[in-house]
C-alpha cells in the first residue's frame, strides 16, 4: 500500500489512537513526519517523539491526555493538499479556536505552529488545524 499524503495519514492516526485511548502510535519514520511530531510536541497535542527499530526508520509518538483522561486531539483539518497548497503570510495567521487549537505551518525556518511562526514573524504553507 503506497500512502500518497504522508502528513494526512500521520494526522488521521494520531486523532483516530487519541480516540480509541491508546498510549503511543508507531508508523514509519521520515524527517518530515517527525518535524511535524516535534512541532506537535511543542504545541502540547503528543507527549514524547522518538525514533525505533533497526536504523531508527519507526517513529514512535506518545499520545498526551488531559487529566480526566479525554483526548488532548479532537479533530484535526488538513488545509494544504497535493493538489492545492495554502500559504499565508504572518500578517493572516490568526489564534484559531481561542488559543485552544494550533495551526501547523511549514516555514523556510522549519515546521512551527502558529504561536512560534507568530511570535518569528513568519508566514508559510498551512499543513493543517488541529484541536
Amino acid at each position: 500500500m503506497v500512502i500518497t499524503d504522508s502528513i494526512g495519514d500521520l494526522i488521521i492516526r494520531l486523532k483516530n489512537a487519541n480516540r480509541v485511548g491508546k498510549e503511543s502510535i508507531v508508523l514509519p519514520a521520515s524527517n518530515l513526519k517527525e518535524a511535524v511530531a516535534n512541532a506537535l510536541m511543542r504545541a502540547g497535542f503528543v507527549g514524547a517523539v522518538s525514533r525505533k527499530g533497526k536504523d531508527a526508520r519507526q517513529l514512535e509518538i506518545l499520545l498526551a491526555y488531559k487529566s480526566d483522561k479525554s483526548p488532548k486531539i479532537n479533530e484535526v483539518e488538513r488545509i494544504s493538499k497535493s493538489s492545492r497548497r495554502i500559504y499565508k503570510p504572518s500578517k493572516e495567521i490568526k489564534s484559531f479556536k481561542n488559543g485552544y487549537g494550533s495551526i501547523i505551518l511549514s516555514t523556510s525556518k522549519g515546521i512551527l505552529s502558529n504561536k512560534e511562526a507568530l511570535k518569528d514573524k513568519i508566514g508559510g504553507e498551512v499543513m493543517f488545524r488541529i484541536w
